[in-house]
């Protein structure tokens, strides 16, 4: 019981701590009001012309890789769903160099938080924010006109949490090489380029590449399988292997990044 209460007390701790710094990180974002609006109709743009081209795409050939307009379309919203969300809670780690050259990581090591909680979730995206609400409504209204049924629903949004998870398994990543290799920016480039191709159905991808988008890095596993669960064409073994596949890659992560820490120099040092 105590061990309970000390949990969701530590759980409170780290909500608190997490609403005041993103509350910092908006406050910044409120002093470029214009900047904010810029991006913000650039991503309404791009976003909508790439809905548009999909569309047009499945449209004239009446299909793509075997899946209709609105199957085709859940596959791309399920997409942008985990990858702003992802991007609105872990955009700290884009930042993460600047403390490991600047010495700054030192002081994040001697605060009485977990370090990696700072560095995942030290400052969350307004921008991405404001951006999620729709991609919600959107997501609800296409799924819905493929008629599933509550338990695909439960299901779609359990894969979808999991899909998270990897997510967050790839971001402690990264951030575990930028303290090996002081290399951050290029290792997100490159993991937000292999979440790219999670966009369309992994079937138009030829072999091995679709193999590898599915079981090496599991681009499949983080936005195709919830999307199919929806469609009803995935098995319990794929919805079971696809949780264990969650479960590992979250746990490979922290050893790494704890392996990783290992290898830190303090910039005092």
């Amino acid at each position: 019981m105590n061990n309970s209460k000390n949990k969701l007390k530590r759980f409170g701790y780290y909500l608190r701590l997490w609403g005041i710094m993103t509350k910092n990180a908006f406050l910044v974002y409120t002093t470029k009001k214009i900047l904010i609006s810029i991006f913000m109709l650039g991503k309404l743009l791009r976003f909508g012309f790439f809905l548009a081209f999909l569309f047009f795409i499945v449209q004239g050939s009446g299909s793509l890789a075997g899946y209709s307009i609105n199957q085709t379309m859940l596959f791309f919203l399920t997409f942008n769903l985990i990858d702003v969300i992802g991007q609105f809670l872990y955009r700290e780690v884009y930042h993460f160099r600047g403390l490991i050259i600047t010495g700054g990581f030192d002081m994040v090591l001697t605060k009485p938080y977990n370090a990696l909680f700072r560095v995942l979730m030290g400052g969350a995206d307004v921008i991405d924010l404001m951006t999620i609400p729709p991609l919600i409504a959107g997501t609800i209204y296409v799924g819905q006109q493929l008629s599933p049924t509550s338990a695909q629903t439960l299901l779609y949004i359990m894969l979808l949490l999991n899909g998270l998870v990897i997510a967050t398994a790839f971001h402690i990543a990264v951030a575990s090489l930028g303290i090996v290799t002081l290399e951050i920016d290029h290792t997100v480039m490159i993991f937000r380029d292999l979440m790219n191709l999670g966009r369309f159905p992994i079937e138009i991808y030829r072999e091995p590449i679709r193999g590898i988008l599915t079981y090496l890095i599991p681009v499949g596993v983080m936005i195709t399988i919830p999307a199919k669960v929806l469609f009803g064409i995935v098995s319990p073994l794929g919805v079971v292997i696809s949780l264990l596949v969650g479960a590992l890659a979250i746990i490979l992560s922290v050893r790494f990044w704890n392996y990783a820490l290992r290898f830190y120099s303090s910039a005092s040092s």
